[in-house]
């Protein structure tokens, strides 16, 4: 008969196996630079003045307009027009500045009335643009649609529950105008070729959220966030809050390395900008809860769990590549 200590060392190599052949199949399986496929009818938006498809331009592009607002939306019929009507009083109101710009409303494969919403307001306003994927793709993937196909100097996505008020842009705006030492809107095409990202952050909050939560979300929500922190990213407090900034430049490098498309897509778009050396700065900014969140409190977290853990070892075993942009 085997002793116990040859039964432990074969039990140990098993498992050692085990974990080898697992780190192999990911590394196998895994795309190494992410392929960006969209359905035909995905490159395309319907002009409601002249009801005629037009082509949506490439980040690639150079920049035609001073900010570009990306808006993901899955069966947001109820909570997009609000939001839009908020949004959008503020971005006229800035117009009469100089201030050009354009929304993208992005319908993740929405089965209710957003599309037709989005469309409505596309015929009032000619700033409007609607991307109508024909699956869902999950936030991220919208988002980062939503930024491949934007004219911007500028690129913000805003969640479409309306939860931070549009006129904290303004708060996003300086932080931008403290990191490039001048303001997009005056100098667009440097915008377009420097490296930032602003994020809104509701760090600032905490203590409140916290005497309203139960202890097992508190649990689900500390866990996440350490995980973050010892995976991904440092020196972020809060990597979720749907409210972020960035130049057209970061927006292309990031946003075209982008793999994840579900809730955790924010992790992996902050870690590649610390990985390349993007500034990166987060500024506190207004949130109220809406009714309506599309977070499901478990499963959600562990599925962001889950892809943390991917995201730090695809990346650390080399499955995952960054395509880093040539200096010039």
């Amino acid at each position: 008969m085997l002793s116990l200590g040859c039964l432990l060392c074969y039990g140990v190599l098993l498992a050692a196996l085990v974990i080898i052949l697992c780190f192999v199949v990911i590394y196998v399986t895994s795309e190494r630079y992410p392929r960006i496929s969209r359905d035909e009818s995905e490159k395309f938006f319907l002009d409601c003045n002249t009801k005629r498809r037009e082509a949506f331009p490439s980040l690639h592009d150079p920049w035609s307009v001073h900010l570009s607002v990306i808006i993901p939306a899955y069966n947001e019929e109820q909570r997009l027009p609000p939001m839009l009507d908020e949004c959008l009083e503020y971005l006229e109101e800035r117009s009469k500045s100089g201030l050009t710009y354009e929304v993208i409303v992005v319908s993740d494969g929405s089965r209710d009335k957003t599309v037709d919403f989005a469309h409505s307001y596309a015929s009032i306003y000619n700033t409007i643009r609607v991307l109508n994927l024909v699956k869902n793709r999950g936030k991220g993937g919208a988002v980062r649609l939503g930024m491949l196909s934007a004219r911007g100097s500028a690129l913000l996505f805003a969640d479409a529950d309306g939860a931070t008020k549009f006129s904290d842009l303004k708060k996003l705006d300086e932080s931008l105008t403290n990191v490039l030492g001048f303001d997009y809107t005056s100098k667009p095409e440097e915008t377009a070729l420097s490296d930032a990202v602003i994020c809104g952050s509701r760090a600032h909050l905490e203590k409140e959220e916290t005497a309203k939560r139960s202890y097992f979300r508190l649990f689900l929500m500390h866990g996440f966030h350490f995980l973050v922190w010892l995976l991904c990213v440092r020196g972020i407090r809060d990597t979720q809050c749907g409210f972020k900034l960035l130049t057209r430049k970061s927006a292309r490098t990031i946003f075209e390395a982008l793999h994840v498309e579900r809730w955790a897509f924010d992790v992996e778009m902050l870690y590649i900008a610390q990985t390349l050396n993007i500034p990166v700065t987060e500024i506190a900014v207004n949130w109220t809860e809406i009714e309506g969140s599309k977070i499901v409190p478990f499963w959600s977290w562990l599925q962001m769990g889950r892809d943390l853990l991917l995201i730090w070892l695809r990346y650390k075993i080399g499955a995952w590549k960054i395509n880093k942009p040539k200096t010039t």
